[in-house]
């Protein structure tokens, strides 16, 4: 008798602080991962003039009020109904993770930004989660070093972005078990390698079992 293949999926999400090496860590696993892709919390923002403006006059991008939610949602709803469909409407090809007796297939997806642990609907649907941090002034220097559109402000960075990190980090912590913290001043490479491990770990551990 045949054995039939089984779809399995796992969900990652690596989070943290602005300019802390999300993007990075993330491309980074999806280059090294087969039949891995990115949903990015950055594609979802919403229209600068729809994003609202605090006393200050600052523009409050911050807040999950500036990102269309349910669009993210639905963007991972579909990559969960069917990771296969998914790839081919995008054009991607994907290499799949097999057990030679039993096919089995590991479907991995990233879901990288800076809120992603904010959102309950997201956060539940998450296997494993990353945090990156790295200290106030490396944040400040590596953010004003960036050119952003619409550009930051003068005194946004001390006078909004950082307040909001604290702010978002402490309710978030309110809510999320299971976070591993890591420090975004350590080697590229060795961060990486410590990551994929964990994943790559998981991932056989899938293989191996009806998970």
């Amino acid at each position: 008798m045949e054995s039939t293949a089984v779809m399995k999926r796992l969900i990652i999400g690596i989070g943290g602080i602005t300019n802390g090496g999300k993007s990075t860590l993330a491309k980074s696993l999806h280059e090294h991962i087969p039949n891995s892709c990115i949903v990015a919390q950055d594609a979802f923002f919403k229209d600068d003039s729809l994003v609202a403006v605090d006393s200050n006059g600052f523009k409050q991008y911050d807040d999950l009020d500036a990102l269309r939610m349910d669009r993210m949602m639905s963007e991972i709803r579909a990559w969960q109904r069917n990771p296969e469909s998914f790839f081919a409407s995008r054009g991607l090809k994907p290499q799949f993770h097999k057990i030679p007796e039993a096919q089995d297939e590991v479907h991995v997806l990233i879901i990288e930004g800076f809120l992603i642990f904010n959102y309950r609907p997201l956060n539940e649907l998450m296997n494993k989660r990353y945090f990156l941090t790295i200290p106030y002034d490396v944040c400040k220097k590596r953010r004003c070093l960036r050119v952003y559109t619409p550009p930051d402000p003068p005194g946004y960075f001390d006078g909004y972005v950082w307040p909001m990190f604290l702010k978002n980090q402490k309710e978030m912590e309110e809510i999320v078990t299971d976070l591993v913290y890591l420090d975004g001043m350590r080697v590229r490479e060795d961060l990486f390698s410590a990551v994929y491990e964990e994943v790559t770990l998981e991932i056989q551990r899938r293989l191996d079992t009806n998970c």
